[in-house]
């Protein structure tokens, strides 16, 4: 059995996902992956089964009833992870946004350099995002200077979803308090990591946007994040996290 395991949420996403699946699976270090489907309607979960027995004991699949959100679709992965006994646990769009040949490097980072989460970063180093509008850099570069500027933590990707977290980090936090249920959630996560003093460091990645498939970005996901991070700072003073 692999000490990691991957998890991608997923909707609509029959274009990429068997792909995925195979090149996350080839890499030289062996990971388990676990997709998380809101019951698409175009046949992803169906692709998932039928890939299944290429390869068994390595490729899970968990289909829930609707379309409720990447943090929900998360959490249930982190809860699943959890209860496997992986030791790192990752998160990854299906899209081709994050390389899959990352994997190795975020997983080295973690494993062997004393680290508690580590974040493939889009702005460690300048801005590493190919094919991304100009308004959506804008958006996104903005929002990572907000969330610093409001909680004081010091990740210059606050909203990045290429990450890898040790086992420890999210059997302490509290899964069932997280309030987001959009892109924000992934600013919460590290948000509570962050409290509880582990050790968060960030890698460059070069993030590419979608070629196939739909983006899931909407205005409600942006307005949680903006409103949502002011109120989640307001919580952290009042209350232990």
């Amino acid at each position: 059995m692999t000490d990691s395991v991957v998890i991608i949420p997923t909707y609509n996403e029959i274009d990429n996902i068997s792909d995925m699946v195979h090149a996350v699976l080839q890499l030289p270090k062996p990971f388990a992956l676990l997709v998380v489907d809101d019951n698409s309607p175009d046949g992803t979960a169906q692709e998932v089964r039928s890939l299944q027995s290429v390869y068994p004991d390595r490729l899970f699949l968990e289909v829930r009833k609707e379309k409720s959100g990447l943090g929900t679709a998360y959490i249930h992965g982190f809860k699943w992870a959890i209860a496997k006994g992986y030791d790192y646990i990752f998160e990854m769009d299906a899209d081709f946004s994050h390389n899959p040949s990352d994997l190795i490097r975020l997983y080295e980072s973690c494993a062997k350099e004393g680290v508690d989460v580590v974040v493939g970063s889009r702005y460690i180093k300048g801005v590493n995002v190919v094919n991304w509008p100009l308004g959506r850099v804008l958006l996104s570069y903005g929002a990572s200077i907000y969330v610093k500027l409001i909680t004081g933590m010091r990740v210059h990707d606050p909203t990045a979803g290429f990450i890898c977290y040790k086992r420890r980090v999210i059997e302490k936090i509290d899964l069932d308090s997280i309030k987001f249920v959009g892109y924000a959630f992934q600013i919460e996560m590290k948000y509570k990591a962050w409290l509880q003093k582990f050790v968060i460091k960030e890698i460059p990645i070069i993030f590419t946007d979608r070629v196939k498939g739909q983006s899931k970005m909407s205005g409600k996901i942006i307005k949680e994040a903006v409103l949502g991070v002011v109120a989640m700072k307001l919580r952290s003073m009042f209350k232990k996290n």
